[in-house]
């Protein structure tokens, strides 16, 4: 072999080398966490429980930064334009991957710009009633609504969120006509359901579920394959025949796309490892959240197949952004 063969072999294993040894450093700085929404938000309150053991898992501080605007386009898009080197991710909602581009006139679509690492947890969507509404389970919510078309009003978080669109297609599965009034968040939808000036409302557990043992709410039901355990009288969408009406929210995290796929996996182990943990998934149980243990190709088919869903229901219900 020639004096120049034997030099293009050692460049070439000396750049292999050099490649291997840059990601297996990653991280070697602290990581930027864009959250597109306000302090507060569920998406906070989970991230803030994984906080501490991804800090420790990648060796390196995992900093949340709050950008919240446009229905969490304005973070989504910071993340997108951000270097693919897997410090700068986003742990966005389900509108952020899977609907906001059928509202809005966006510069980019999530499923091509963003790098899926893993969904991290699903938030069960429960269908809460005021207790002035004289029914006191789906059957006779149901026969109510069918009887009084357009007397009753829901309440959602935000045009184009999964509760607004489960709204929707809640009133269209009863046929009950019912009214959307949107608020600027969950809070003060459901202080308006507890004042009856809204009478249905679709969220979490931890949003409405303290004032159930009180008698101000019912919870008709719960979108989930089977009952959450805490409320176990309560059945679940197909139960009450409504099939998939109303949708869970749910969160995930996500790097622009070309991120190494060696980041990216390990990204997702650390997650993993978290996740993991009984005492971490006890604690998100008990604030309503679900863990999710997927891999990044198992995230990115459920975007593949959730997208076309959400599309069509946007479609149907005729919704807009102002």
């Amino acid at each position: 072999m020639g004096v120049t063969k034997y030099l293009s072999v050692w460049l070439a294993v000396l750049g292999l080398g050099s490649s291997a040894a840059a990601q297996a450093a990653y991280p070697d700085h602290p990581i930027r966490v864009v959250l597109p929404y306000s302090a507060g938000a569920a998406g906070d309150l989970i991230f803030r429980q994984l906080q501490p053991g991804l800090n420790k898992a990648l060796g390196q501080p995992v900093i949340l930064d709050y950008k919240s605007g446009a229905g969490g386009n304005i973070g989504t898009q910071e993340v997108v334009r951000a270097a693919p080197d897997g410090y700068t991710l986003l742990f966005g909602a389900t509108n952020n991957f899977v609907i906001n581009q059928y509202l809005y006139k966006l510069r980019f679509d999530p499923l091509k710009a963003l790098e899926p690492i893993a969904k991290v947890a699903d938030v069960p969507a429960f269908i809460y009633l005021n207790a002035q509404v004289p029914a006191h389970d789906f059957a006779g919510f149901k026969a109510y609504a069918e009887k009084h078309p357009g007397l009753l009003n829901y309440g959602t978080p935000g045009a184009g969120t999964t509760p607004a669109l489960s709204g929707w297609m809640l009133s269209e599965a009863v046929h009950g006509k019912m009214t959307a009034i949107t608020y600027r968040g969950s809070a003060p939808g459901v202080q308006a359901l507890l004042a009856n000036q809204i009478q249905v409302y679709i969220g979490g557990y931890g949003i409405a579920s303290a004032y159930l043992p009180q008698g101000k709410l019912r919870a008709l039901a719960v979108a989930l394959p089977k009952r959450f355990a805490a409320l176990p009288d309560v059945p679940t969408t197909a139960e009450v025949g409504i099939g998939n009406a109303v949708v869970s929210n749910w969160w995930g995290l996500a790097a622009p796309k070309g991120t190494p796929s060696a980041v990216v996996d390990r990204i997702q182990q650390a997650l993993h490892q978290v996740l993991s943990d009984p005492a971490i998934q006890k604690k998100l149980e008990s604030q309503g959240f679900l863990v999710n243990l997927g891999t990044p190709a198992q995230f990115r088919a459920d975007l593949q197949k959730e997208a076309p869903y959400w599309q069509d229901v946007v479609r149907r219900s005729g919704a807009k952004i102002n």
